[in-house]
């Protein structure tokens, strides 16, 4: 059944390739949308994407490439959101078509910075997509790993189960494993929070902290971002999951992980704004350490998150990482 639905990419970053890549294994089309007019013509002569994941070469049989998201939203009937969170907004803005009887997808890293929403709950609030058709993709998986067809795990959430088995089915492959979740809500919070874990692993590899502080910040990591996931919904489930604390260990520890590689700058004593510019790709856990501080803030009785608000103190309060850090190693166990 899921094999006849259509579906569609949006987004042209390193992950957003790497689900194209992976849809391909097992789809005779896959819509890709683009805002970039370059790596479209770029795609459809040189069979690559000219910015991410160049190595991989797709069929051009396979895909459907444009440039106008209406057209790409018109096409699928699931639509997979791999558009960084800091750009998601702006380009939502320019859908124009009724998408109330689409399945929405976020495989975004993050909370919308305008709204301090989940992209699912802004798609529930502004575009009326009732929860049931909203899914959310999580790790731990690279997307580096996927163009080398390295084994590579995914959780597929969804409050229908049905539907998240469908997209978990057209996902697997003989590299991709997958497994469905119900805990939408959790899942999509850990995919944000585990950016903030790396920028803080980083920043203290950058600082010259060794293995051993790295272990207990981890550590303490896992048990911040349950905190964290209980306060905003709680419901049964394990922390220790791949979805929550495989996806945490593969982003604060791997080389690939620009989150961080990001950190490891501001600790090497880049600024944030020259680190941002060096990186040709986005960290999304810079703006989730915003978003992460203002909704802690909003709660009554605020959650203890120390590594948190370590990172969001060096990143937005311009305080020294090495002061910062000194004293976060005192509040850890």
């Amino acid at each position: 059944m899921s094999q006849q639905l259509k579906y569609a990419v949006f987004g042209s970053g390193s992950w957003a390739t790497a689900i194209v890549k992976m849809l391909c294994e097992n789809l005779d089309e896959v819509g890709w949308y683009m805002r970039s007019v370059y790596t479209k013509e770029h795609l459809l002569k040189e069979q690559h994407n000219p910015s991410y994941l160049s190595s991989v070469e797709f069929h051009l049989e396979q895909l459907k490439l444009s440039n106008d998201i209406d057209e790409m939203a018109n096409y699928a009937d699931v639509l997979i959101f791999v558009i960084p969170s800091a750009f998601i907004h702006d380009e939502l803005e320019k859908l124009t078509i009724d998408i109330t009887s689409k399945t929405v997808v976020s495989a975004v890293k993050g909370i919308l910075p305008e709204t301090g929403k989940l992209l699912g709950e802004h798609f529930h609030d502004n575009y009326n997509i009732p929860f049931e058709n909203i899914g959310v993709i999580a790790g731990p998986c690279h997307a580096e790993e996927v163009a080398l067809e390295r084994l590579s795990y995914l959780t597929i959430s969804s409050a229908d189960q049905v539907k998240a088995q469908q997209i978990a089915d057209v996902l697997s492959s003989n590299y991709i494993k997958t497994k469905i979740s119900d805990d939408i809500i959790g899942t999509e919070y850990a995919v944000m929070l585990k950016n903030i874990y790396a920028i803080a692993a980083g920043i203290a590899h950058g600082l010259g902290y060794g293995d051993n502080f790295q272990s207990v910040l981890m550590s303490n990591a896992i048990r911040e971002m349950k905190r964290f996931i209980k306060k905003m919904h709680k419901m049964k489930r394990n922390i220790n999951n791949s979805a929550y604390l495989g996806d945490l260990l593969v982003t604060g520890y791997s080389t690939f992980s620009r989150n961080r590689m990001f950190g490891n700058m501001i600790g090497k004593g880049y600024t944030v704004k020259s680190a941002q510019m060096e990186m040709s790709m986005v960290a999304e856990g810079y703006y989730a350490t915003k978003s992460a501080h203002l909704l802690n803030k909003k709660n009554k009785k605020k959650t203890r998150l120390p590594i948190i608000e370590a990172v969001y103190a060096v990143l937005y309060e311009g305080k020294n990482a090495d002061k910062v850090f000194k004293k976060l190693t005192d509040k850890l166990d």
